[in-house]
């Protein structure tokens, strides 16, 4: 079993910055590939970006590619998620997720083992 916290969501200007963390327990963290997912009012939770065990891949869903960065520290089991130029659209519950293998893909959801309980981003405009 692992269990995930995020932290670090917020109110921000449209143009600002937030970073996000997601800190791991339980199983060995670097044995777990990770995810950032989100969810909008009346939507359905939609990747955001994914990165491999060792931290060496990365992946990142187009809406985001250029303003997020996803990366990891496994000797304080955490993820991040540092989101910089962010838009109204961006606003929604941001997920953190673990997967033991990406058997069905980084980007789907049925692919991870593991979910936090999310963190609230609200870009205004």
């Amino acid at each position: 079993q692992v269990q995930l916290v995020e932290s670090g969501g917020g109110l921000v200007q449209a143009g600002g910055s937030l970073r996000l963390s997601c800190a791991a327990s339980g199983r060995t963290f670097s044995n777990y590939r990770m995810g950032w997912f989100r969810q909008a009012l009346g939507k359905e939770r939609e990747f955001v970006a994914a990165i491999s065990r060792g931290g060496g891949s990365t992946y990142y869903a187009d809406s985001v590619k250029g303003r997020f960065t996803i990366s990891r520290d496994n000797a304080k089991n955490t993820v991040y998620l540092q989101m910089n130029s962010l838009k109204p659209e961006d606003s929604g519950v941001y997920y953190c997720a673990g997967a033991q293998s990406w058997s069905t893909g980084a980007p789907r959801r049925d692919a991870y083992d593991y979910w936090g309980q999310g963190t609230q981003v609200t870009v205004s405009s």
